[in-house]
């Protein structure tokens, strides 16, 4: 079975110039905090334990000043010297914001995409940049602007899993740095502008006009082909005999009488 990997570390801070009064403001934390955890006295103090629940983990500053991280689990936290943030290590599927794209050919697409992501350094991620999350949409929306714009309309469309795979390549380096680890990028969608629509739509309208042309011209061709064979086949002598000994024989069924000229 796959565990959540453990991010315990506690971490040496130098002493401080106000020695004293935090000495002081921790002893009467730790007192209100040990009152806090009697049943009966919770109204009075604050309970002083905190719960990390599994798939988070616990950054825990004094005075302002990180110094520990703890695992999913139940601690007791200084009321007044010390704060617990929880940080969501889980994976998370981020949606990219639709955005507009010109390809190498001037054509404008709008994308949709999705990103899948993870906190891998729970202090880099939250105490080194202001928004990670924000950092990583910003960054996927740009990179994906350079690389599709370095590819034609038919391309982008054909190798949509090797663009993913590139932004994810280019980025990775930088959410590394960010303390998160990127995880897949899908392009879900290439929609085409309305512009885009009526001008692929005219050109197919008019494609399918340029084809029925050639289908009538190969038509007309084709008959006057076949009347060119019907004349030249009548021009023969056994034709024009068969045709006389027919003319003769509708004659000879009407009435009156008949001039026939013999060749």
């Amino acid at each position: 079975n796959t565990t959540q990997p453990s991010y315990a570390h506690t971490m040496e801070t130098p002493r401080s110039e106000h020695g004293c009064y935090e000495g002081m403001m921790s002893a009467i934390g730790l007192t209100m905090g040990l009152l806090g955890s009697v049943p009966c006295l919770p109204c009075c103090c604050f309970n002083p334990y905190q719960i990390v629940p599994q798939g988070n983990v616990g950054l825990v500053s004094r005075f302002g000043r990180y110094y520990r991280s703890v695992d999913p689990g139940l601690y007791f936290v200084n009321s007044v010297s010390e704060t617990l943030s929880k940080v969501d290590i889980k994976i998370r599927i981020e949606s990219i914001p639709r955005q507009q794209v010109m390809t190498k050919d001037n054509v404008g697409v709008l994308i949709d995409s999705t990103l899948y992501w993870h906190i891998v350094d729970p202090y880099v991620a939250t105490y080194m940049v202001q928004d990670v999350q924000r950092a990583l949409i910003e960054r996927t929306m740009t990179t994906m602007r350079q690389i599709i714009g370095t590819r034609t309309l038919q391309a982008s469309i054909e190798s949509r899993d090797t663009i993913a795979h590139e932004i994810q390549d280019i980025i990775a380096p930088a959410a590394v740095a960010w303390g998160v680890k990127i995880e897949s990028i899908l392009l879900k969608d290439l929609i085409f502008t309305a512009d885009l629509q009526e001008t692929l739509a005219a050109a197919a309208k008019q494609r399918r006009v340029g084809e029925s042309k050639v289908i009538s011209a190969k038509a007309e061709v084709d008959a006057a082909k076949l009347m060119r064979e019907a004349s030249d086949i009548l021009n023969t002598p056994a034709a024009m005999q068969i045709r006389y000994l027919e003319t003769m024989a509708d004659m000879a069924k009407s009435s009156g009488t008949k001039v026939i000229f013999m060749p």
